[in-house]
């Protein structure tokens, strides 16, 4: 009999929690129960009507081989476009690469910045799956607790503090999941000298950036041009299961990355690539900030419905769409409080354990993505449960 001996780096890696919640909840969704989803990070709207014709259009011409490694050469552009509109950096296209998703970017990036041995920094809480691409590279993640006090964010002060000899980078979230705070220009210029001081590589995932509320999202290339960014067509465009997303690298970097693309995954989907040019258009462009406006409507009545019932959010998210909530007057356990919450009221919440280590018990996170009316009955659910 073959022996059983899975790789010791499989046996580290955990599993994606949210998943399993949205498992559960597909279930009960099967067995006839009404579910109301805010645990999946994945906007409720369809890709925009002029990104799904552009992709029909993609595959009845027959674009469906390979592409070069890099991404389409058209999309590149397209993207380097956004940003000098957007941001006003003037950046060009050869250091824009197209990656199957925004995972493949973070994927190919600490492939390229990270050693076995090494290790990256990031706040805890910050999106799971950061630190399991480490572990899956033999390196591992630095988790500093952030709290209320820096927005849940990376100061230049808590980097120094906890910078030793094994870090070799610095990944932070603007904005971020799972608490959808930003980082301000000043903050950013801050972070980016303090990371080269310490001839360290910065890195700012802007996944959710264009979903901001109250403010204008900054990106790191508006003061630190050669920071890596990691950005996805998944959010704000809202083309999830497109698998389609892009990384910007200091030109130094990009044969290296291309070497990596070329042997971890080939290309980016070529009918994704045709189709995401059409994410620039007016029409598209109109739709996203129509969308970007009912997120907007969506955190303002839940933030304060769920602050009235006793959940402390005390930092008032600008971005994302996500509320991280503290629970410690209704529960010391959050992931026995969510799977409370969804076998009784048929309501999916996401607990703190895939987040990180810190205060995960205390935590939960609710995501707006939900119609207003969903939402009030979400929170009749949630009010008839702490009854």
């Amino acid at each position: 009999m073959r022996r059983q001996g899975w790789a010791q780096r499989t046996r580290d890696i955990q599993a994606f929690h949210v998943m399993s919640v949205l498992a559960r909840a597909k279930t009960l969704e099967a067995q006839g129960h009404d579910v109301i989803h805010m645990e999946i990070g994945e906007p409720d709207f369809s890709t925009p009507a002029p990104i799904v014709r552009a992709g029909q259009a993609a595959l009845a011409s027959g674009q469906t081989g390979y592409t070069p490694a890099l991404g389409l050469p058209a999309l590149r552009e397209a993207i380097a476009g956004l940003y000098a509109q957007r941001y006003g950096v003037d950046l060009d296209p050869a250091r824009v690469v197209v990656t199957p998703g925004g995972s493949a970017a973070l994927l190919l990036i600490t492939s390229l910045l990270v050693d076995p041995g090494q290790s990256m920094l990031m706040a805890d809480p910050s999106y799971p799956c950061n630190r399991n691409f480490l572990r899956l590279l033999g390196a591992h993640a630095k988790m500093i607790p952030t709290g209320p006090d820096s927005a849940y964010q990376l100061t230049p002060e808590l980097v120094v503090q906890h910078w030793d000899a094994s870090c070799s980078a610095v990944l932070a979230a603007s904005p971020s999941n799972p608490t959808g705070t930003v980082l301000s220009r000043e903050q950013l210029q801050n972070l980016a000298t303090s990371v080269e001081s310490l001839n360290g590589h910065l890195v700012v995932d802007e996944i959710y950036h264009g979903l901001t509320y109250d403010c204008r999202a900054t990106s790191v290339l508006e003061v630190a041009p050669d920071a890596f960014v990691l950005n996805s067509f998944s959010k704000y465009f809202g083309m999830t299961g497109w698998r389609l997303g892009w990384l910007i690298a200091p030109e130094a970097a990009i044969p290296e990355l291309e070497k990596l693309a070329q042997n971890l995954y080939i290309c980016a989907p070529h009918m994704a690539q045709v189709a995401a040019l059409a994410a620039f258009g007016e029409e598209t462009m109109a739709i996203c900030e129509e969308r970007r406006q009912a997120f907007h409507s969506r955190r303002d009545f839940l933030l304060p419905a769920l602050r009235d019932l006793g959940f402390a959010i005390p930092v008032t998210p600008e971005g994302a769409f996500y509320l991280y909530a503290d629970i410690q007057k209704h529960s010391a356990d959050s992931t026995s409080f969510c799977q409370q919450l969804l076998e009784s009221e048929y309501l999916a919440v996401t607990p703190g354990l895939d987040f990180g280590h810190y205060r995960q018990h205390e935590h939960v996170r609710f995501a707006y993505t939900a119609s207003l009316d969903r939402l009030a009955m979400a929170v009749d659910r949630l009010d008839r449960r702490l009854r």
